[in-house]
């Protein structure tokens, strides 16, 4: 192999990458959409590079950053819910399956505001997006009789996803991206800021 041995990832690194199960990427790699090699001792390993040209042929519309971010974010929010991590948090638990539906679809609708946010280089106007987006939250658990600090910890629970999605890439991206990737970071806090805020806002009009 002509790569470093620092140029292949594992399979569950490989996945936090894509924003997509594990089982997906294995399944990618058997059909050859993506390289793949094993170690010695059976486990595969994926070449980074393969990765981003992945990536990049998903949508060759959006810039790279763009689309990794939600890519991940959507992917990690799927894991954790599938896998049933989230049944034994107090806030989720608090909330009827009526409301854990329309959480879904809000952050799906949230993912695609902060997606034409960043693509259109972050203007202020956009920002209302946001903060309609903090009031539906709101009138939601409000509905299901959640509390602001249930609100709250439900919001930094999954809006942390969309920040280690950043991280995530940014650590395999060339330094000189360094402080592109600082902008990005600071552009998705402005937007999740001003969403948290209408979303606490609305709950203290109650």
């Amino acid at each position: 192999m002509s790569q470093d041995s620092s140029d292949w990832v594992s399979l569950r690194r490989a996945a936090e990458i894509l924003g997509v199960h594990p089982a997906t990427v294995r399944n990618w790699a058997d059909r050859g959409e993506i390289t793949s090699r094993r170690t010695p001792g059976g486990h595969r390993r994926f070449l980074k590079s393969d990765l981003l040209q992945h990536i990049e042929r998903e949508d060759d519309i959006q810039p790279i950053e763009v689309q990794v971010i939600i890519q991940n974010a959507l992917g990690q929010t799927r894991m954790e819910i599938g896998d049933g991590n989230l049944e034994d948090l107090p806030w989720y638990a608090a909330m009827s399956e009526k409301t854990r539906h329309a959480m879904r679809a809000k952050g799906r609708k949230f993912l695609e505001a902060l997606r034409v946010y960043l693509a259109s280089g972050a203007p202020d106007e956009k920002l209302s997006d946001a903060i309609r987006l903090g009031e539906e939250y709101a009138v939601v658990l409000v509905q299901d009789g959640l509390t602001l600090p249930q609100a709250m910890r439900g919001f930094f629970y999954f809006s942390e996803f969309v920040v280690n999605s950043i991280l995530t890439w940014s650590e395999i991206t060339p330094p000189r991206n360094t402080s592109e990737w600082a902008t990005l970071l600071r552009y998705v806090n402005n937007f999740m800021n001003v969403m948290l805020l209408s979303l606490v806002e609305y709950y203290e009009e109650e």
